[in-house]
């Protein structure tokens, strides 16, 4: 049996970028169960994809839009996944002291950060005179 190359390809997409994802959608998507368009024999599922797409009988525009779209998802977050994310004791003993934690109210206004800062510089400067 004849080898696929690359190049029989390449009339059907735009650039051999396209054609690497493309084959690499259809790859998934025959591991995933898909039923192979042309007969695989002992090809690899890479080898069949490419060979899907060079016969021209795999619908690239089709192909194409399942690859944008499997990139556009964007996964759901419900409050059982974001329980899930504190299943480790550890981890539920900083969740529980920092939900009582306000970041925003413990925030230093600018004038007395300054009269700190101004302080301490001040101090430094007594210690370099002993």
């Amino acid at each position: 049996m004849a080898r696929t190359t690359n190049t029989d390809a390449l009339p059907f997409v735009n650039s051999r970028y396209e054609l690497g994802m493309l084959a690499g959608q259809r790859v998934r998507d025959l591991n995933g169960g898909a039923e192979p368009i042309v007969n695989p024999g002992r090809d690899k599922p890479t080898v069949t994809a490419l060979r899907e797409i060079a016969t021209g009988k795999l619908p690239v525009d089709e192909l194409r839009h399942e690859m944008v779209q499997s990139y556009k998802t964007v996964p759901e977050v419900t409050d059982e996944t974001i329980e899930s994310v504190s299943e480790d004791p550890a981890l539920r003993m900083i969740d529980a002291e920092l939900e009582g934690t306000l970041v925003a109210d413990d925030v230093m206004p600018t004038a007395e950060l300054e009269d700190v800062i101004d302080d301490s510089l001040d101090d430094g400067a007594d210690d370099d005179k002993e």
